[in-house]
């Protein structure tokens, strides 16, 4: 991702090849997400003739100033990048666009020939970059919120602590926002705190002033020596984290120290535990914390199991689905690896043939989750076509065919859903039980029958 020492490169390409020429050509890309507050054709006529009299940056927002106002301004995003044709710009791995590749390349969003023939191309693969019309980008955000640049206005270390010590957040936090200081990154970021031995999560306002000097020197160097480089990560210092940093967890390794993964004002974030530990109060309140879980829980949270983590994991089987959604109702199944506690099956009535409360082809009426059919009573008229009433006020689905003397499924009414879980109790169950003794409707459950 474009940082400061990226940006920087490109605006010193632009700031070598560019300054002096006019431009005689240009196009803009019809994308309003990316091109920002200024329609494509207003934007190339407002180009087209001028002449590049600088490049400036801050952060990592560059713009160009023209012999007069409005003049083009980049905020780089994730992907943006800087290509001058025939000539090498920095590369990094989500914006590269090769040389055997369209030009302008497909992902170019503002585009410009000048009167020598050279052609400048901002490109954007992501479309989380910005790009702008101002008359005066410094006044207006994005870049009139920034704090002090990173290499253009360095701090004391006097004052980087005083600043430091209001700062009641982890500093890897406060490195990324730029409002605090602009130009630093996620890699940067990284890069600066594990060449000072610094955890990630360290409060700022903890810091001793020796630290803040170390940690201040730590980002003039990192963001110097990628600079002298011209941004080519392939030069950067053998030694530095920013080349391991993307390998996968235990498999990540820097001079033989393994790098550990955690969450760091908001980013991922690479540091080697056995360098980079908390100091003071939160060094004393790390170690009171109940020591990591076994091997055996260490593998289960791989896979997912009490770990939020691996929500991209293997997706859920069908099997599994069910399992997870089933519910305990009416006697059937509780779901597998569940304490779910499970209703007792139905009594059989006096006057049905046999019950098939354990059937899975059951119809839509009677067994389903209240939510689902609300507390709707069934009346003659919202029964299932075919359903009728015996002698006792059961209901049932009338069959005529050669299936007539199946077993008929009880299924719960509502009234029985206001139940205290069990479908019978002992004393119900034995009066039902009583052979040809009549049943008082009034107090016998409703139960609906329907045709398997």
């Amino acid at each position: 991702m474009p940082e400061l020492p990226e940006v920087e490169a490109a605006r010193r390409a632009i700031e070598e090849h560019c300054l002096g020429k006019k431009i005689v050509k240009s196009i803009i890309a019809d994308d309003s997400k990316v091109v920002d507050g200024v329609s494509h054709k207003d934007f190339e006529a407002s180009l087209n003739g001028k002449t590049i009299v600088a490049a400036h940056r801050k952060g990592k927002n560059m713009w160009l100033q023209l012999n007069s106002p409005p003049f083009p301004s980049f905020q780089f995003g994730m992907t943006g990048a800087i290509y001058i044709k025939g000539v090498a710009v920095t590369n990094y791995k989500r914006s590269s666009v090769k040389d055997t590749d369209e030009w302008p390349s497909k992902y170019s969003k503002f585009f410009v020939e000048l009167n020598d023939g050279l052609e400048l191309s901002f490109t954007d693969k992501r479309r989380f970059a910005r790009v702008r019309l101002l008359d005066n980008p410094v006044a207006v955000p994005p870049i009139s919120e920034l704090g002090p640049d990173a290499l253009l206005e360095p701090m004391a270390v006097d004052e980087f602590h005083k600043l430091l010590s209001k700062k009641n957040l982890g500093i890897k936090a406060l490195l990324l926002d730029q409002g605090f200081i602009s130009g630093i990154g996620n890699w940067v970021a990284d890069e600066v705190l594990y060449q000072a031995k610094i955890h990630p999560l360290q409060s700022a306002s903890s810091m001793s002033i020796e630290v803040c000097g170390t940690l201040l020197n730590c980002i003039n160097e990192v963001i110097g020596k990628a600079i002298e480089v011209g941004a080519d990560s392939n030069q950067f210092p053998s030694n530095w984290i920013f080349h391991f940093r993307e390998k996968k967890p235990g498999k990540a390794f820097v001079d033989g120290k393994k790098i550990e993964f955690i969450n760091a004002g908001g980013r991922t974030t690479a540091y080697v535990p056995e360098l980079q530990k908390l100091g003071g109060a939160q060094a004393a309140k790390e170690a009171s914390k109940p020591q990591k879980s076994s091997a055996k829980n260490t593998k289960n949270s791989k896979k997912g199991v009490g770990s939020d983590d691996n929500d991209d994991d293997e997706p859920e089987s069908e099997e599994d689905a069910k399992t997870r959604k089933s519910k305990v109702i009416g006697g059937k199944k509780a779901a597998r690896g569940t304490n779910a506690p499970v209703k007792a099956k139905p009594k059989k009535s006096p006057n049905v043939a046999g019950d098939d409360s354990n059937d899975d082809n059951d119809g839509d009426y009677g067994d389903e989750d209240p939510k689902k059919n609300g507390n709707k009573k069934l009346t003659a008229r919202s029964m299932p076509k075919g359903s009728c009433k015996d002698d006792s006020g059961i209901e049932f689905k009338k069959d005529t065919g050669k299936n007539s003397a199946r077993k008929r499924k009880p299924v719960e009414s509502d009234d029985d859903k206001n139940y205290d879980g069990n479908q019978k109790n002992g004393k119900e169950a034995k009066a039902q039980k009583a052979p040809k003794e009549k049943v008082d409707t009034s107090q016998t459950r409703r139960l609906t029958r329907k045709k398997v």
